[in-house]
């Protein structure tokens, strides 16, 4: 039976120096590929763990296992000092794990307090009886819930909440968060800290999983380092730094620096005017969008997740109608023509898109054929020339450390910062004038996400206009010139990166907006 809140003081009564987790010798490998060998690593009960690693380093099979999704070929994993066989979900949540995934996993229908108990088998409960318990949850936490709400009605934070009190109902005393922030404005970053103390104060073990090392210095105790499987490292946080943590990961020292380079006669390359977008459901992608974009320059675009930037990316890229508006490309409307139409009007426009094996590149061709893809209608006749594809993929290989085994390997095989690494790579050798760029180092590592900021400033410096959606704030800040700022659908401001603030992007995000803001400047 699953257990229920009425057992949680019991749960919580662990002292701090109780393990809850204890990982031995766990190894996983898919194929000839090892995922994890000989992992050991511990946490304890009133502890926040972080774990750090660069993609393909381990840390989301390693978590699996821990929740269940993936078994283990090898090891052996110990819950409040006992040895567990964890084989599926079900079995996780009985063992008091519960995992908080980056894309929630909520029926949008339904209330707060439906999805709470959605699943929870074997335990009926009076409404009013659930939402007292729910209630009385909330406050023991910190968490702030409406148990009546309906899930299409709230906000990423709130949806969040409404995760971490379904894995708290249901029993859970371990609770592991992949990448937590990634959709949260800095006022909802800070509110889900606060949550995660007062948990942590309560007892329960919390392991985090991010690439944001500021974060990670801010909200942890110890953190764990992966590297090629292994674990290299542990350490205490109050006793490290960005910069140490970065070579445990990498295995060498790299600059954490993003340079700003300065170009001059900067000229209006791209203009959005008075552009609105309405989705195929009926609501409002983009409501009355006006901006510049200009040579030489990287337009920021900030915004909490569904604000809009995949409307704006996908309609500049001719693959979305526009309701009203235009978008000049050189003065010339772009408005209702395709992708084709925009090329054979002789416009080099490149779109990194945020799915890159949805929308960027095909899985299941390997990197001759996804260059082919951008240039195989300048053939001419019946038969394809393979061999400056190959070319350009070899090049791209070497100039960009590419990680494959070569470059006929179908691309799904690839690590994400390697896909990313090919999809940027064949859009920047195309030459563009305009780069668009829909969350370019999401679920990257450090070294990859560096990689791909120096390769964007290498554009800038040939003078190319670059459109950059991103959501680390941090970087935002440093890498762009201007920033603009989206919320539902609706331009908030434009401001100079130099001169701003987290903290007024984070209230434009929540829908402040700024007056007088002249988007020309």
């Amino acid at each position: 039976m699953l257990p229920t809140p009425n057992n949680i003081q019991e749960i919580m009564l662990k002292t701090n120096e109780d393990y809850a987790i204890e990982l031995k010798g766990i190894t996983k490998s898919f194929g000839k590929v090892i995922a994890n060998e000989d992992v050991n690593l511990e946490i304890k009960y009133g502890e926040i763990l972080a774990l750090l690693g660069e993609n393909g380093s381990g840390k989301t099979t390693l978590m699996n296992i821990l929740s269940g999704i993936y078994y283990a070929d090898e090891g052996t994993i110990f819950i409040d000092g006992k040895e567990v066989s964890i084989t599926n979900p079900h079995e996780a949540i009985n063992q008091g794990i519960g995992m908080i995934h980056q894309h929630f996993k909520l029926v949008e229908v339904f209330s707060s307090m439906d999805n709470i108990v959605l699943g929870t088998k074997g335990r009926y409960v009076k409404n009013s009886v659930l939402k007292e318990e729910i209630l009385r949850m909330s406050n023991k936490f910190g968490l702030e819930i409406e148990p009546e709400k309906k899930v299409y009605n709230m906000s990423v934070s709130e949806k969040q909440t409404v995760e971490i009190m379904k894995v708290l109902y249901r029993g859970a005393k371990i609770l592991i968060l992949d990448e937590p922030t990634s959709v949260l404005t800095p006022q909802e970053i800070e509110k889900l800290f606060i949550i995660l103390r007062k948990m942590k104060e309560q007892g329960n073990a919390i392991i985090i999983i991010t690439h944001k090392l500021h974060e990670v210095l801010a909200i942890s105790d110890r953190v764990a380092i992966l590297r090629k499987g292994k674990v290299v490292d542990t350490v205490n946080t109050r006793e490290t730094n960005e910069k140490q943590l970065t070579e445990l990961m990498v295995g060498r020292p790299i600059s954490l620096e993003i340079n700003r380079p300065e170009t001059k006669n900067r000229k209006t390359v791209l203009k959005v005017v008075d552009l609105s977008v309405v989705n195929e459901d009926g609501t409002i992608g983009l409501n009355n969008i006006n901006f510049k974009l200009k040579s030489g320059e990287i337009l920021g675009v900030a915004g909490v997740a569904g604000s809009g930037q995949r409307e704006l990316c996908e309609t500049i890229a001719g693959l979305m109608d526009a309701k009203t508006g235009a978008v000049l490309y050189n003065k010339e409307n772009i408005i209702g023509k395709t992708p084709d139409e925009i090329i054979n009007l002789g416009i080099s426009m490149s779109f990194v898109p945020e799915d890159r094996l949805g929308m960027g590149l095909v899985g299941s061709m390997d990197m001759i054929e996804n260059m082919l893809l951008k240039s195989y209608k300048k053939n001419k006749g019946f038969i394809i020339d393979k061999k400056p594809s190959k070319q350009l993929a070899e090049e791209l290989v070497d100039k960009l450390s590419i990680a494959t085994p070569g470059v006929e390997t179908p691309v799904r095989m690839l690590s994400g910062g390697n896909v990313q690494k090919v999809l940027l790579g064949r859009e920047i050798e195309s030459e563009p004038n305009v780069l668009i760029t829909a969350y370019p180092v999401r679920g990257l590592d450090i070294n990859s996400s560096y990689i791909i900021y120096e390769l964007l400033n290498e554009q800038k410096k040939k003078n190319v206009a670059i459109l950059f959606i991103g959501e680390d704030l941090d970087v935002l800040l440093e890498l762009s010139d201007r920033i603009m700022v989206l919320c539902h659908g609706e331009l908030m401001g434009i401001v100079d990166a130099k001169n701003t603030t987290k903290e007024e992007i984070g209230l434009m995000m929540a829908g402040r907006k700024m007056e007088g803001v002249d988007s020309d400047e």
